[in-house]
Formats: C-alpha cells, sequence, structure tokens
C-alpha cells in the first residue's frame, strides 16, 4: 500500500511503514521505518520531520539560501559527494570534467503497480502483480544526469525491495564508481550489525558488532558473494533476541562482489548501505545508457530474529524460488562423492544406485570425475564429453539402467571453470579470466572462463545443453570451486577492466537463465566450494543451494542455524555422511547426522556398503520418516530456540550454547517437528527441557518421540559391568552382542495445549548421570540429538 500527497511518501506493508519526504532543497529526507503507522496526511509528516534551526559547527552548508543545516546531519534517501556529506555515498560519478561532485534533487515521481522482470539482472518475482511501485525521479542539473530510486511493496510478506538507477542524459561519457541498491539512515545510534562470516566448511557464522561509532563494512571481493561475508545482514536495537525487540534484515538479490557499510555519524545517527562492491568497480556510461543496481530486500520485525526470519522465508518461498520446483517436495538423493570420489564407472555407480534404492532414496547423483580423462582435480574441466572408460554407455545408458531401478538421475557439472590440462584451454585460452603474457594465481588447478564474452557464455549454454539431454536427467549440482585472480579480460579496453567482475555475474545469469527456461524440469542445485555462493541472485533459477562441503552434525548445526536467520529450510542442501567425518575427523551418532540433515533437503553422501546391517535399518528407518514429514521439514515456519554459541543456558553450562532447539511447524500448525541437540555431555545432569515454538495455543496436541534402541558397544566397557561373563572392548564378543542386544531407549508420549507446550516445555526423561540405566534413562552422550513430534488433537 502507498500513499502521497506528492511531497511525502508512506510505503505501508501489512505491519510495518516505511516513511520519506522532498524537503524544500529538493533532497530526499528518510523519515521512518519500522511498525506500521498512520501516516495518511501532510500534517503527521510534521512529527517525523528533523527540526534545524542552526547547522551543526565546523560543517558544510548545503547553499547560502539554507543555513540551518548541513547534508552532514541529514537523514536522506539518497547521498552523493561534494556538497557537505561526508558519510559513505550512494553514488559515486567521475564527470567529463574530472569533478566528482554529485546534486541529485527532486523532480518527481511516479506510482504503479506490479513489478516486471529486470533485462539482465534476476529480481524477486511478483506474478500476481501486487506489489506497489514507487518510482522517484532525480537529477543533477549541473552535470545532466538523472537517477532513479525504484521501491516495491510486498505488503503480505511485510518486505520492501529497492534499485536504483542512473540514466546518463549528459552528452559526454561518465565514470561510475559506485551505485548502491538502498540506503537507510536512521536517526538513531546504538545498533547490532549482525553479519554472517566464515570460510570454507565453517560458513554462516554468527557475529554481533556493536555500531558506536565509525564504519563498519561486511564484504566481499572475491567474484562470488562468499563464505566470508554472505549478503544478508540484520540491524537491531539492544537487548533484541530471538523472539522479541525491533530488528531490521537486508539482502541483496547478487551473485557477485557486494558491500555493506554501517556508518555511525558524530551526531549519533546510523547510515546502512547495501549494494555492489565499489571496490575495484569502474563502469564507463556513455550518452544515454543506464546502470541499474542489484535489488535490495529490507525488512523489519518488533518480534526478535525469529519474527523477521519468518518474513524472509515467506518471501523468498513465495518471491524469489520460482518454476515447476518452488513448492513441489525435494527427493532424497545419495551423492557419489564421499562413496568414490574421482573413482568411478558405470557398475560402481549401479551399485550405488542399488543400494540407494534399497535404503528408500529417490535419486542417485553421480559427481565429478565422469568426464574427459578427469581421475583427479587437475585436468579436463571445460571437455564436458564422457569418458568411455568409465561410462561406456555414455550418460544415456547410465540415466536409463538407473531409472530402469526406480531411481531417478541427477549429474554434477563445473561449467564456469576450465583446467589448463583440457582441450578447451588450449584451443582458446583468450576464454579463461587471466592477464596476458603474466604469471597467473589459480586455485584448484583451475581457471575462471570470461563469461563477459558472449561465446564463451553459448559455449557454457550449448554444451550443458547437450549434457542435460544426454540422458534422462532430473537433477544438477552446478558447481564453482574457485574465488577470482587476475581478473582481466582479453575481450575488453584497458579502461573497461573495471567492469569485468560485474560483467562475470550477468553472463552468468544469462547462461542460467537460458538453461533453467530450455530444462524447466531439472532441479538444479547451485552450489560453489560449499556455501561460497549461497544468495538470492542464485536462489532466483536454482530452486536449492548446497550449503556446505563440511556435513559434521555438529559444525551442520551451527552452519544451518546461521542460514535460517535469513533462508528458510526449502533451500538448504543437508547431506548424511559417513564418520568419522572427512572433513573434522569426528565421529557423531547417526541418528544426529540424520536429526541435523532432517532440517532442510535430505540427501546420503557415503558408500552404504560400508555401513553395516544395523546402520542400513537404521538409514531405511530415516528416510520413511522423514518422507512422512517432508512437508513440515521442507515447507513449515521454522523457529529457532536455545543456538550453539548463543549465551548461558543454564547453571549448568557456565560456558554457554551446549544447546540447540529448532522447531518447525505446518502452515496449518497441526503438525510440528522439534530437534533437541547437546554438543557436550554435562554430567550429572539429569534434567532437560524441551520448548517448542509456534503452536497453536489453543490446540492440544500429542508430543511423542520415536522408539529408539543403542547397541551395547555404545556403552563401551559398561557392558562388562553387567554382563555374567568378561566382555572385552571392541572384541568379536561385544561386537555380536551389540547386534543381539539392543536396549531400547526412551520415548516421550504426553498431551497437552499448545499454550503449555510453548510456554512450561516438556520436562524430558532424565539423561544418564552414572546412577542407573533402563529405557526411562536418556542415553544422550556428546552430539546427542533427538526429533519430538507434536500432532494436534481434534
Amino acid at each position: 500500500m502507498l500513499w502521497h500527497d506528492g511531497r511525502t511518501f508512506a510505503l505501508h506493508t501489512a505491519h510495518t511503514s516505511y516513511c520519506l519526504r522532498v524537503t524544500e532543497t529538493g533532497h530526499l529526507e528518510h523519515l521512518y521505518y519500522g511498525r506500521r503507522i498512520a501516516l495518511e496526511r501532510e500534517a503527521d509528516a510534521a512529527a517525523l520531520t528533523e527540526k534545524h534551526v542552526f547547522a551543526p559547527a565546523a560543517s558544510i552548508l548545503y547553499d547560502n539560501c539554507h543555513t540551518s543545516f548541513s547534508l552532514d546531519d541529514f537523514c536522506l534517501e539518497m547521498s552523493a559527494q561534494g556538497k557537505g556529506d561526508l558519510r559513505e555515498p550512494f553514488v559515486e560519478v567521475v564527470h567529463a570534467d574530472g569533478s566528482r561532485t554529485s546534486d541529485f534533487l527532486f523532480q518527481r515521481a511516479r506510482i504503479s503497480h506490479g513489478k516486471a522482470p529486470f533485462p539482465a539482472l534476476p529480481g524477486s518475482a511478483d506474478p500476481d502483480r501486487k506489489a506497489d511501485h514507487l518510482t522517484l525521479f532525480l537529477r543533477d542539473s549541473q552535470y545532466g544526469l538523472a537517477l532513479e530510486l525504484h521501491y516495491w511493496v510486498f505488503e503480505g510478506c511485510d518486505v520492501i525491495t529497492r534499485t536504483s538507477a542512473l540514466v546518463n542524459d549528459s552528452g559526454q561519457p561518465v565514470e561510475l564508481l559506485r551505485l548502491m541498491s538502498a540506503q537507510v539512515d536512521f536517526a538513531q545510534g546504538d545498533l547490532c550489525m549482525t553479519t554472517f562470516n566464515g570460510a570454507w566448511g565453517r560458513e554462516m557464522r554468527r557475529t554481533d558488532t556493536p555500531l558506536r561509532s565509525g564504519r563498519h563494512v561486511n564484504a566481499s571481493c572475491a567474484g562470488v558473494s562468499s563464505s566470508r561475508a554472505n549478503p544478508f545482514v540484520i540491524l537491531s536495537r539492544p537487548g533484541t533476541g530471538e523472539d522479541s525487540g525491533p530488528c531490521f534484515g537486508f539482502n541483496l538479490i547478487y551473485s557477485g562482489n557486494h558491500c555493506t557499510c554501517a556508518e555511525v555519524s558524530p551526531w549519533g545517527k546510523t547510515r546502512l548501505l547495501t549494494g555492489l562492491n565499489p571496490q575495484s568497480f569502474r563502469w564507463l556510461l556513455a550518452p544515454g545508457e543506464r546502470f541499474d543496481s542489484p535489488e535490495a530486500v529490507m525488512s523489519f520485525s518488533p518480534d526478535g530474529f525469529n519474527g523477521l526470519s519468518r518474513q524472509l522465508h515467506r518471501f523468498v518461498r513465495s518471491h524469489i524460488v520460482r518454476g515447476e520446483w518452488a513448492k513441489k517436495p525435494r527427493p532424497v538423493l545419495l551423492n557419489s562423492w564421499e562413496a568414490a570420489y574421482f573413482d568411478i564407472s558405470e557398475t560402481t555407480l549401479l551399485e550405488l544406485a542399488r543400494s540407494a534404492r534399497d535404503m528408500g532414496a529417490e535419486l542417485l547423483v553421480m559427481d565429478d570425475g565422469w568426464f574427459g580423462t578427469r581421475s583427479d582435480d587437475t585436468c579436463s574441466l571445460g571437455d564436458w564429453t564422457e569418458n568411455p572408460k568409465k561410462l561406456p554407455g555414455g550418460l544415456e545408458r547410465l540415466s536409463r539402467r538407473v531409472k530402469a531401478l526406480g531411481l531417478d538421475f541427477g549429474v554434477w557439472v563445473e561449467p564456469e571453470m576450465v583446467n589448463a590440462d583440457s582441450d578447451l584451454f588450449r584451443a582458446h585460452p583468450d576464454w579463461a579470466l587471466q592477464i596476458p603474457e603474466k604469471p597467473h594465481s589459480e586455485g584448484r588447478s583451475q581457471r575462471v572462463l570470461d563469461l563477459t564474452r558472449a561465446e564463451v557464455q553459448e559455449y557454457v549454454i550449448e554444451t550443458m545443453s547437450r549434457v542435460f539431454s544426454a540422458g534422462d536427467v532430473s537433477y544438477v549440482k552446478w558447481d564453482m570451486n574457485r574465488s577470482f585472480s587476475d581478473c582481466f579480460s582479453a575481450a575488453l579496453p584497458p579502461e573497461r577492466q573495471g567492469e569485468v567482475a560485474h560483467r562475470y555475474v550477468l553472463g552468468l545469469y544469462r547462461c542460467m537463465d537460458e538453461l533453467t527456461r530450455r530444462f524447466p524440469h531439472i532441479l538444479f542445485e547451485g552450489c560453489s566450494s560449499g556455501g561460497n555462493r549461497f544468495d538470492l541472485g542464485i536462489l532466483c533459477y536454482f530452486p536449492q543451494i548446497w550449503a556446505s562441503d563440511n556435513t559434521d552434525a555438529v559444525c551442520r548445526a551451527e552452519i544451518q542455524t546461521g542460514y535460517s536467520y535469513g533462508y528458510p529450510p526449502s533451500v538448504l542442501g543437508c547431506h548424511v555422511s559417513a564418520c568419522p567425518n572427512h572433513q573434522t575427523r569426528r565421529t557423531t551418532p547417526l541418528e544426529t547426522r540424520f536429526q541435523t540433515a532432517c532440517f532442510g533437503l535430505l540427501g546420503y553422501e557415503l558408500d552404504p556398503a560400508e555401513l553395516t546391517r544395523e546402520e542400513r535399518q537404521a538409514v531405511r528407518a530415516q528416510i520413511e520418516l522423514y518422507k512422512q514429514w517432508r512437508d513440515v521439514f521442507q515447507y513449515g515456519d521454522f523457529y529457532r530456540g536455545a543456538c550453539f554459541g548463543a549465551g548461558p543456558d543454564s547453571a549448568l553450562d557456565p560456558a554457554g550454547g551446549a544447546v540447540l532447539q529448532w522447531t518447525c511447524v505446518s502452515p496449518d500448525r497441526r503438525r510440528a517437528a522439534g530437534f533437541f541437540m547437546h554438543r557436550l555431555f554435562v554430567p550429572n545432569a539429569p534434567l532437560d527441557i524441551f520448548y517448542p515454538a509456534g503452536l497453536d495455543p489453543e490446540r492440544r496436541y500429542r508430543f511423542h518421540s520415536r522408539q529408539m534402541s543403542f547397541g551395547v558397544r555404545a556403552f563401551g566397557s559398561l557392558a562388562d559391568a553387567v554382563s555374567p561373563i568378561h566382555v572385552k572392548q571392541n572384541s568379536l564378543l561385544h561386537s555380536a552382542l551389540s547386534q543381539l542386544i539392543r536396549p531400547e531407549g526412551e520415548t516421550e508420549d504426553c498431551t497437552a495445549s499448545g499454550s503449555l507446550l510453548m510456554n512450561a516445555g516438556v520436562k524430558l526423561k532424565p539423561a544418564f548421570a552414572d546412577t542407573g540405566r533402563n529405557s526411562e534413562v536418556r542415553h544422550f552422550p556428546d552430539f546427542a540429538s533427538r526429533l519430538y513430534f507434536m500432532e494436534a488433537i481434534d
């Protein structure tokens, strides 16, 4: 909903308002963003307008006719250089005369309805044309440049999105050094900036930084959105927690270099800017051309981080993910990578397929190693033809045989890369991003194809089209395993090398757009060394992304918690792998690995032949259970409870952060699944309480758990203490007894109202505390977890 009087504008969602006005100088003043307010007439804006009588001492006046203020102490909708605002600018231009001063003033506004697709960039979808659209037109009359600010209101999701565009009407070329997507100036300081940072194998680690003074930057210059700094950030007031307190979420629909900067001014105002990273960016804008920024996403919640997350999850599910798989249940898969690595063959893959079928999986994915002469990661990227020794019948015969076993077939590709040891590179060395005749810094023995070039885009599109149509392919894992280095395109002149990173992303989007149009039935999963390119731009084309190459259950619990702040479970690829884990060497219970992966898109990344008979039976039961609750796990409303690293959970846990709790609730709130996990065992602390969330307080629910059993091997030498004969730990007798004697674990089963369950919690059966063990005691060692289910009783 939009209200305006020509000079004051209010953008209303169901529960929030975003307000701005045109000042007497023609600048745009940001008035308010927060809970929905009534702003329906010009007089209402007086309370929101900042009063200025004298400009701050030693500040720059905008002009001699307006001596009461300086732009440096104003909350603005956009900012530029040269007129006294010394904070980080929204737009930065080098004009034909060398000047960097810009002064964009309001000209007019336009109100429309609906949101059309952008010509070159991905953006939020509005298929029902319900989004209100405000366009503000500004102009720098001194230099003949026009600036457009676009706002779309997604009322039901409590989300507003923004983009900007610079149009060169000056008659002379200019250099664009920066054009951000959104700027929000908060009148208050004392905010906290939450970012999600990390590296390969430890993505999305939540970091809270109090904003007191200066600039705080969350950015990537890696050519990808990166695991170092996800584009999603949160600003919050002091005291905001998971379920209460005001917070603002910002994200960017973009997959390359990005930057979010929060700056606290000398007068305590906080500016938030998000958009393309200006580092190393330079775009030559010829007369008559325009440059469009990526779309930024903004949301406000007064109900803490959980409230913000649910709004953003609805937005991603409704307006980012699209196509056939947007609402479709995702299959349970078995991936060949950790089962065989590069040592694959048709025989190996068919054996994996039979095991996958017997376990209940629905899809077999052939990972790296199937093409060219690929036996390690040093060769053949770019040569997308089947290796005849490994696949004598090609993709066609393999996929047909897998389908005959009752499974769908998927394939791994890395289309954006090329090895120096490849036929493609030998034929077209200029097709790689590299500085001619200069040494190149490689990553993973591969180079990045130059997707700024139309002929390289065509090569990717046509070779991938051949691969995807060579067999009956139902799923594609699209990988990208390195950051950019020596970022240079031989196809561009020296003065345009600052455009390479952005032009690459535009070329990537063209490839993805064309291939998803040609193959609308394929389920595409994005991947980039795990979560190195986990962003809304990729999700506009691929409905899911591999969350991390690290499948260790303890790490994954923390990683998936981080993703949950801005992304729903329906876009997270989550796999169960073997132990000791291949990334951390840690051993965690099979059930914990499964239960963690449940809260996303379940897959398995192991060799079933290496599992014991008991483990294979357990996996069959896991997959059967997941299918029964798949709709809740994938498309339910997600709630975080206690989180690893989020503070003390009890006096028994002075270090804090040892317990994690999640709940996923069906949209009608009749079914819910809960997850409870300990990181490390706490001795002599039998009591734990599970607090579900999101239930209907007026309904009654049956709260219950699965019946589980544990082999005596899990109790180590304790088995000898109760055995009439000596049982040596890890002996053949110990192993045999572990298969024959499987003590039942505890079960929970009670009924209560939703209000009782959520507010009082469920006091779980006691954990083992060295004073006895039977079926009423919880076997809960290090890294243990439980699933709990809640079903409404009519």
